[in-house]
């Protein structure tokens, strides 16, 4: 378990998002880098504290064992990352920083000083996390499944023991699926949304500053020539409530002519939800079709 300072240096952030492509028996993922940043600061003996309480971590999601270690999975892929932020009102107190190597992930245990609390709980498997407690965000260089609570605590020395805490999802996701057959030459697929979302505020929950026009490209690998229905999914942040954004798709030989593209307009996006569009991108503009798709909330589906 790991304890950082609150007045720990802000680190950069870099903008990107997850991209996934698959066909009917086959998924590929965008490669990941193994230099994920956290800040690692030893608070010490310097917080005076009355109970310790150990958190089991909750959601739609599950808590397993696996070797030495604990895994939180969501729909199939293991969360990577938990943060425990805790404020006594406008002050940060400590701040916890999980991994999934370690053994207690996802039952963090915190020493907490008598009085009310708010404590932020984050966990996801999004890549190269930044943490920034003055802008009070967490940014991901490429957004993968995120859950999110705010919980207020009251503390006395009796509060000593074990409680179970439940996370929401704070993400969207949007999924093509494209149907007709991934020609010859094709080596990149990139989606580029008007608007996206890669930063959550960690005392609301809720998205940051937008991102817009940023190109999100993924490498076509051989086996992937020919077929059909081949899928490309990214996560961003989102608020509770319907937005919507623009998505220009576009598919390149290597020399970086486009093969095949389409358009998007006003594709609806909402936290908890799946946007998944269908369509042909090579073979004339037959038009995508969108529908609401969900083991989230109920999906939306279409076409373009």
């Amino acid at each position: 378990m790991k304890r950082n300072f609150f007045h720990a240096a802000t680190i950069g952030t870099t903008f990107c998002a997850l991209a996934a492509l698959s066909s009917s028996c086959q998924k590929i993922e965008e490669p990941e880098t193994d230099s994920n940043l956290h800040l690692d600061i030893d608070y010490g003996d310097s917080i005076k504290t009355n109970a310790v309480i150990t958190f089991s971590c909750a959601g739609d999601f599950t808590l397993t064992q696996k070797a030495m270690t604990r895994a939180l999975t969501a729909d199939g892929k293991d969360m990577t990352d938990l943060w425990v932020l805790d404020y006594m009102g406008d002050e940060l107190k400590q701040q916890i920083h999980q991994t999934a190597d370690e053994e207690d992930f996802g039952t963090p245990t915190l020493n907490l000083a008598t009085g009310s609390h708010h404590l932020y709980f984050i966990a996801s498997r999004g890549v190269l996390p930044t943490l920034d407690t003055s802008a009070k965000i967490i940014t991901f260089a490429s957004v993968r499944d995120t859950f999110y609570k705010d919980l207020a605590l009251s503390v006395n020395a009796s509060s000593s023991g074990s409680r179970n805490v439940t996370l929401d999802r704070c993400v969207t996701k949007l999924r093509i699926v494209i149907s007709d057959a991934i020609p010859e030459g094709a080596a990149t697929i990139s989606m580029t949304p008007a608007t996206w979302y890669y930063s959550i505020n960690y005392l609301t929950g809720e998205p940051t500053t937008a991102t817009p026009s940023h190109a999100i490209s993924i490498t076509i690998p051989p086996a992937s020539i020919g077929q059909t229905n081949l899928e490309a999914s990214i996560f961003g942040f989102s608020v509770a409530e319907q937005w919507t954004t623009d998505i220009s798709i576009a598919c390149k030989a290597s020399d970086e002519s486009v093969l095949g593209q389409a358009t998007i307009s006003s594709a609806p996006m909402r936290r908890n939800r799946v946007t998944e569009y269908s369509g042909k991108l090579f073979s004339g503009r037959s038009g995508f079709s969108v529908s609401l798709l969900s083991a989230w909330d109920a999906d939306y589906i279409a076409t373009w």
